[in-house]
């Protein structure tokens, strides 16, 4: 009866050798070497920085809008400024923009 060694077998563990340990009743021992994780895989580590990631990018977004929104206000109110004349309340003018001088 020809019968295969259960499970995996190495390559250098010879399949007659298992045949003859069957035939005589000898005991057969395979070592199976394995190495141990030493670290955390590299998954545990890429989510926090893709999150960390993100999260400043997206402030920077946040920051860059604010400050062109800030921009395009001022920019706004000296177009306001020095389209409109001197600005009165009360007998008290203010002018808002100086007129350029040549």
């Amino acid at each position: 009866m020809h019968r295969d060694p259960p499970g995996f077998i190495a390559p250098h563990i010879p399949a007659d050798a298992y045949r003859r340990a069957e035939a005589t009743g000898a005991p057969v021992v395979i070592v199976v070497h394995t190495t141990d994780p030493s670290g955390r895989p590299l998954r545990q580590y890429l989510y926090p920085i893709a999150v960390a990631g993100a999260g400043a990018i997206g402030i920077f977004a946040t920051v860059a809008g604010l400050l062109a929104l800030l921009d395009f206000a001022v920019h706004t109110a000296v177009a306001v400024a020095a389209a409109s004349g001197p600005i009165g309340v009360g007998g008290i003018s203010l002018k808002l923009a100086r007129p350029k001088k040549p």
